[in-house]
């Protein structure tokens, strides 16, 4: 049997590798349209910021070194430009001229490439993107040859805002501009709100909820113009504004396509027999809101292809692909933030119905050094409390929450069996009762009437149908409360109750300057 495969990284490279396993006798051939046919493209900004220092670091596997492992026939500068699925027949441009390759098996895995959006100057030779290995080769490359003291980068995604900061780090005055209304668009305001306060503190300048309207070319600089008026002179510019799946070369193939993307069943089976397909070029279904839409992330890519290769190898017993969470983390300076699951606004998308629930909780022991708040948002189902989706941000211990709460996800749990997990604790990772442990404790005292919840953008309502009850403590309350509220602190509150007037009190426990975040 022939498996063939177009393009390599993450999903093509798992699937031939657990094709090899499975069969030894297959014939597998890779074609990649690049160099480089494994590399490590997460790692790209942090090769831009100087933190990986040996570019050949990023080449997770060569031809060579497949062919020795695996005897992968892996097939470098190999461009498919058009498929024949009636004869099972590719069309290739390669180094040496264009040419055929028939197929048994076919597993498409093209990935996604950068979005150009229509703007005057966007082809400028001061303009980057980081797709590449060559991407981030040149982009470092052109930082240490200078001079370069201001960049723009347009796009405040998890991969534009990893590479404002590692520009950042090289000495270069950095602007971000963003179209969405806060950096990370997927991430909460709330939860983005910390994130932009990092990025003041790198030195890093935004602009949000503004889009690019040119991009004026110079002698010296290019200048970037924004709709507001606004001028930004640099002499790079790096486009991460998102990514679309790379799918032209599928015209004419009978392939089905939903918005560019590939559409495949749970095994990665395409509409055409014979042809399967995976990662960025993928149309996705969300395990919890069912919206359908690429998802572009390493981890849900190398598990389908593995599970396609298994499809194919030994049809009729592999399991299905599992619908992914959209789980993702990211590292700004000190700050970490990460989510899960579905966020506000595909939950109101999908038409499910939440409770949003907020904690604030130290990442270990607060009496361990260096003991300080992490922030954490959860969405829960208010009908039969299943965990929905979860968000969280701050100094360390991110990703560990993170991942306990897509597990939960996965598994079905629902709030409640959050308090019972029996979670690892010391003094300098957690606490005994845990974020999670206490995402439950809050969670269940919500549903089940124990706690009602009031939120920022009802405070107009509270204020005039309520006496408002500040009892943080007295460095909190100095912060900043609402006018009129009554403060006490909760530890002095039974030794000054009469001072409590006899009528309904909503009580102040937290403050933040999102509209929906929790009081």
């Amino acid at each position: 049997m022939r498996i063939v495969v177009v393009g390599g990284v993450a999903g093509g490279m798992s699937c031939a590798a657990r094709a090899r396993r499975l069969d030894e006798s297959a014939e597998i051939i890779v074609l990649e349209r690049g160099r480089h046919v494994s590399f490590a493209n997460c790692g790209l900004p942090y090769y831009v910021g100087g933190e990986i220092t040996d570019s050949a670091s990023l080449l997770v596997q060569t031809p060579q070194s497949l062919r020795a492992a695996l005897n992968l026939d892996v097939r470098t500068n190999h461009e498919v430009v058009a498929i024949d699925t009636a004869r099972r027949t590719l069309s290739v441009h390669t180094p040496d001229g264009p040419t055929e390759l028939g197929y048994d098996a076919l597993v498409l895995s093209p990935g996604a490439t950068p979005v150009r959006p229509p703007i005057a100057g966007i082809d400028s030779a001061r303009v980057h993107t980081v797709r590449s290995v060559e991407d981030a080769l040149a982009l470092r490359e052109r930082v240490l040859a200078g001079p370069a003291d201001r960049a723009v980068v347009l796009g405040a995604g998890f991969i534009g805002l990893e590479v404002a900061e590692a520009l950042a780090g090289q000495g270069l005055g950095v602007t971000v501009v963003e179209l969405a209304e806060h950096v990370l668009p997927p991430l909460e305001r709330e939860i983005a709100f910390h994130v932009t306060g990092e990025l003041h503190r790198l030195g890093i300048a935004l602009h949000t909820g503004v889009a690019a309207t040119a991009i004026e070319p110079g002698e010296r600089n290019d200048v970037v113009r924004l709709a507001d008026g606004t001028a930004l002179p640099a002499e790079l510019v790096v486009l991460s504004v998102g990514v679309r799946p790379d799918t032209d070369f599928l015209t004419g193939s009978g392939i089905v396509l939903e918005r560019g993307a590939i559409v495949v069943d749970e095994h990665g089976r395409t509409s055409e027999p014979s042809v399967w397909a995976v990662g960025d070029a993928v149309t996705s279904v969300h395990a919890v809101t069912q919206a359908r839409r690429p998802v572009a992330l390493a981890g849900p890519a190398n598990r389908a292809g593995r599970l396609v290769a298994d499809d194919i190898v030994r049809p009729g017993s592999a399991r299905p692909i599992t619908q992914p969470l959209g789980t993702a983390i990211v590292r700004v300076g000190e700050v970490t933030a990460a989510m899960t699951g579905g966020n506000r606004a595909e939950l109101d998308r999908s038409g499910l119905p939440y409770t949003t629930l907020h904690l604030h909780p130290n990442q270990h022991a607060g009496y361990f050094p260096g003991a300080r708040q992490l922030h954490l948002v959860l969405q829960v189902s208010p009908t039969d409390g299943r965990v929905l989706g979860a968000q969280a941000v701050g100094p360390d211990g991110i990703d560990k929450r993170i991942d306990v709460l897509a597990t939960a996800i996965r598994a079905g749990l629902t709030v409640g069996d959050l308090i019972d997990l029996d979670l690892c604790y010391a003094p300098p990772y957690g606490q005994a009762k845990d974020a999670v442990n206490l995402a439950g404790m809050v969670g269940s005292n919500v549903l089940d009437g124990t706690l009602r919840l009031w939120y920022a953008e009802q405070v107009r309502e509270v204020v005039d149908s309520a006496l408002v009850l500040d009892v943080r403590t007295p460095a909190e309350i100095a912060s900043g409360t609402l006018p009129g509220a009554l403060t006490i602190p909760h530890t002095e509150l039974r030794g000054r109750i009469s001072e409590v007037r006899d009528e309904v009190i909503a009580c102040l426990l937290y403050t933040s300057p999102s509209p929906r975040d929790g009081l």
